[in-house]
């Protein structure tokens, strides 16, 4: 048993001190890079400042022949980019694979100091989490860190998600969560191949005419992800970090892509990923709130005074925990407005 003063002690003789809080930093998009492509990391300059998060990527979508490549690409790109504002993250191998300690160690011991995050695949429970904290402390003693880096965990398989609380409270280090929709449907035997986004066979059927049985009916095509990401979405609150929606993989469709980003948005989640540049817009979009919907936000902010009681705005009733509703969407703006000159004029900041 662990005494929860401990909770935020290094967990190795020089490392640094755990974070208490995760800080929100805007994260709308995850924008993925394959690191071992070498014209993909020269276009890593230009996209500082014009996405949330880079993420250099050493896992799937990197053939085994490139594993290496894509480790020494994710230290070149550390050494040679200033990041500024945006975040700078990488993808490892999971922990099941022969690829896994060694882009950990050189993640940390030639990248550790331009690194914030860590994403680690296929978590399935805390104890894969106790192990990455455990390993990333030794690691940050031996480079001398001055920062701790964070964790964020990949739900891929049925055991993550049954075991989604547990991994959310796992280590102060822990960041986020994202969804991994192709992989867990996968595991799950869901018989769709799609990466993300709904399927036109599961609906739900208008009742028949009764006088016409035969005559048809209209169908409404339902969110394969519903439960699942607010399954996270509530594991992520609870333990104060923030969660996720993956990748939409019908690059052509950005239709549904958009759909299934608002969805999560609707649902609680802060960013997707972005798997194209295409896709970097509408994870921007989506993300943001409506500058409509902040006015709306402000007006009920202001009419509702100290924030208890009842009022009636627009002919619609608000009350305190509207207003909490309200406050959640200018909080987000006004966070996202003090990196976004665009969106402070657009909300009137």
């Amino acid at each position: 048993m662990r005494s929860p003063k401990d909770f935020f002690t290094p967990l190795a003789v020089g490392a640094p001190e755990p974070l208490r809080e995760i800080p929100f930093r805007p994260s709308r998009m995850i924008h993925f890079f394959p690191s071992s492509n070498e014209k993909m990391r020269g276009k890593v300059p230009d996209m500082v400042g014009k996405v949330d998060v880079l993420l250099a990527n050493l896992e799937d979508g990197v053939p085994a022949t490139d594993k290496d490549a894509a480790r020494a690409g994710l230290i070149e790109v550390a050494r040679s980019v200033e990041f500024g504002d945006t975040q700078f993250w990488t993808r490892v191998n999971s922990l099941d694979s022969p690829w896994g300690l060694d882009d950990l160690t050189a993640a940390v011991l030639q990248a550790g100091e331009a690194l914030d995050v860590i994403m680690i695949p296929k978590v399935e429970g805390p104890e894969d989490i106790h192990y990455v904290d455990r390993l990333l402390a030794q690691l940050e003693a031996k480079a001398g860190l001055r920062k701790p880096l964070m964790v964020h965990a990949i739900l891929e398989t049925a055991r993550g998600v049954a075991n989604v609380e547990e991994i959310c409270l796992a280590s102060p280090r822990m960041q986020g969560l994202s969804l991994g929709p192709a992989d867990l449907a996968a595991n799950r035997r869901m018989k769709t191949t799609r990466v993300g986004g709904g399927h036109p066979d599961y609906v739900v059927r208008q009742d028949p005419n009764p006088d016409d049985v035969g005559a048809p009916r209209g169908t409404y095509q339902q969110d394969l992800w519903h439960y699942t990401i607010a399954r996270m979405v509530d594991a992520c609150v609870t333990a104060g970090i923030l969660p996720f929606y993956g990748p939409f993989g019908d690059i052509a469709d950005g239709v549904a892509c958009e759909d299934q980003f608002r969805n999560a948005y609707l649902l609680g989640c802060v960013g997707a990923w972005s798997l194209h540049p295409s896709q970097i817009d509408i994870a921007k979009r989506v993300f943001s709130p409506r500058p409509e919907d902040v006015s709306h936000a402000l007006r009920v902010i202001e009419a509702m005074g100290d924030g208890t009681g009842a009022i009636m705005l627009d002919g619609k009733m608000e009350d305190d925990a509207s207003c909490k509703q309200c406050q959640v969407v200018v909080q987000l703006a006004r966070d996202l407005s003090a990196r976004d000159p665009e969106l402070a004029a657009a909300y009137g900041f």
